[in-house]
């Protein structure tokens, strides 16, 4: 069976500007995102703000090559870059004092990927 990859021209897009990035700047952490985002939808990650939480420090860039879900409270100001986020995921993320960007938007403000963590 031949391998396709995503059918999302939005996610496609993405993965290119991921691995262009990464070979221009030397960040590997975007190139490992964009492994991530180039497996099959249902392997797609998701993952709750229980688990940014409990992974993140104060005033950091997480990375979630998904969606992030609304589960759980979010106590720490962060910069969270994801793919999609829940209603209340986006709520909590406000009232927490932190942002929601989408990833192209942080690939644009930090090239070099410093102080990112990607949470899978």
């Amino acid at each position: 069976m031949k391998r396709t990859g995503p059918t999302n021209v939005v996610i496609r897009k993405l993965v290119r500007e991921l691995r262009k990035t990464s070979n221009q700047h030397g960040a590997r952490v975007w190139d490992y995102v964009a492994d991530l985002l180039e497996k099959p939808s249902r392997r797609r990650i998701a993952v709750n703000l229980s688990k940014v939480s409990r992974f993140s420090s104060h005033g950091e860039y997480i990375v979630v090559p998904g969606k992030v879900l609304g589960a759980g409270t979010l106590k720490k100001p962060v910069t969270i870059a994801a793919v999609s986020f829940s209603r209340k995921a986006l709520e909590k993320i406000r009232s927490a004092g932190g942002s929601a960007i989408p990833i192209a938007e942080l690939l644009r403000v930090n090239p070099q990927g410093s102080n990112v963590r990607v949470i899978v």
